[in-house]
């Protein structure tokens, strides 16, 4: 019996996980996580009117098609509901860098019960978006197939 209790206590401290290897690691050794998958899918939430935030959320999806590691590995799709509406109406300085991130494979994904709950037409936003039914709907879909959500 000791002998069974020894060989599981000898398992858990001398287990050698990735993470505890990583913890004994010199901090200036460590250059970020390795992409060794072939594919990666990632899902932008964008629910709030803050300019700042998103002006952020657009330089964080740049930045993330940027990242050499993902080069031509990377799915990515931007999801806006709520006060989100704003990066995507008409006038707005954003276009360009919306055109630019769909240009680069980015999916610009309006919710659709936003329109209708601030009663907005199409015609007031960019002609080049997609739409969705639900945008929670959509991210819920997307977090069941794999995707990582990401609300900058």
């Amino acid at each position: 019996m000791k002998r069974i209790q020894y060989l599981i206590l000898a398992a858990f401290i001398g287990g050698g996980t990735p993470s505890t290897a990583q913890m004994m690691m010199n901090p200036a050794d460590f250059h970020g996580a390795e992409a060794t998958k072939s594919h990666y899918q990632a899902v932008y939430q964008l629910n709030t009117d803050d300019e700042s935030r998103i002006k952020g959320t657009l330089r964080n999806i740049q930045n993330l098609l940027d990242d050499p590691r993902l080069k031509g590995k990377v799915a990515v799709e931007l999801v806006v509901h709520g006060g989100g509406v704003a990066a995507f109406k008409k006038g707005n300085a954003t276009e360009e860098t919306l055109r630019n991130l769909q240009k680069q494979g980015v999916i610009l994904a309006m919710c659709e019960n936003t329109m209708r709950e601030r009663k907005i037409s199409r015609d007031e936003l960019f002609p080049f978006l997609s739409y969705v039914p639900s945008g929670n709907g959509e991210l819920v879909i997307r977090e069941q197939e794999g995707w990582a959500i990401i609300h900058p």
